[in-house]
């Protein structure tokens, strides 16, 4: 294999780091590193939710439903993710929360990637 290419699937290779498939946290020889962006793949059961409201976001992100109805809770905001494509960006210092109303598959883009973040 050329060790500036990897090829996997994204469900396999989640299971492996709490769904993370992208960023800073790979080893700095893995093509999946990346100073710049985080991605994620996220399987939720229905009725999982976010244990804690996430504060002092550093970065950016984009959460797009794969399948499922996915709810995602945002100061003074709830988005319900309801048909596959749908999705929400938040910024910078917008802290957030989420619910899974059914089972859900979800993939989420974070930038940048930050050490010492890597939370769900």
């Amino acid at each position: 294999m050329n060790d500036t290419v990897y090829v996997g699937n994204a469900g396999k290779d989640a299971a492996l780091d709490r769904g993370w498939l992208l960023g800073h946290f790979k080893n700095a020889s893995d093509p999946r590193y990346s100073e710049e962006v985080e991605i994620k793949w996220g399987v939720h059961p229905q009725g999982e939710k976010r244990a804690q409201w996430v504060t002092g976001e550093e970065r950016t992100a984009l959460l797009v439903l794969i399948s499922g109805r996915f709810r995602v809770e945002l100061p003074e905001r709830s988005v319900l993710l309801a048909e596959q494509g749908d999705y929400v960006v938040w910024g910078r210092g917008v802290g957030h929360s989420w619910y899974a109303e059914e089972e859900s598959v979800v993939l989420t883009v974070r930038w940048p990637s930050v050490p010492g973040f890597k939370g769900n």
